[in-house]
């Protein structure tokens, strides 16, 4: 099954459902065609969704690797989802549990987490482990 986001409308509230192709993008209302705005929150992904929302994005994705035990993930995690609100509609920021997701950990050879990889055009761009702050997070995502 595809992967969607619900977004929901802040004019009527109905639910809205966003697909993998759309969460950078505003889009409209379904029932009274307000805009609604771009995804501002990181997305918990797993395998199947993680390679959907690469390959469909038009924007950059921060992908954040992280598990529920490490404390420097429990730092960043605040940062992480600040700077999804300040990027949204320009790129898009994923968490990968890597405890939950191992293959997928593995394919990028995530040793020590937090993990932070930065894909461009469905490619990874740049790698990072350790904790970042909000604002080298928000300059890897700038061209």
């Amino acid at each position: 099954m595809p992967f969607s986001s619900i977004s929901v409308c802040p004019g009527c509230g109905a639910n809205n459902r966003v697909p993998a192709a759309r969460l950078a993008d505003t889009g409209r209302c379904g029932a009274c065609k307000v805009p609604l705005p771009p995804v501002g929150e990181p997305l918990n992904v797993n395998q199947a969704a993680f390679d959907e929302i690469i390959g469909a994005a038009k924007v950059p994705v921060l992908v954040d690797f992280w598990a529920e035990w490490c404390g420097p993930c429990r730092m960043a995690a605040p940062e992480v989802h600040l700077l999804a609100r300040e990027v949204a509609g320009q790129a898009l920021v994923l968490k990968v549990d890597t405890e939950a997701e191992p293959r997928l950990a593995a394919r990028f050879q995530v040793q020590s987490i937090p993990y932070f990889v930065v894909f461009r055009n469905g490619q990874p761009a740049l790698q990072r482990a350790g904790f970042t702050g909000r604002a080298e997070m928000r300059r890897w995502l700038t061209p």
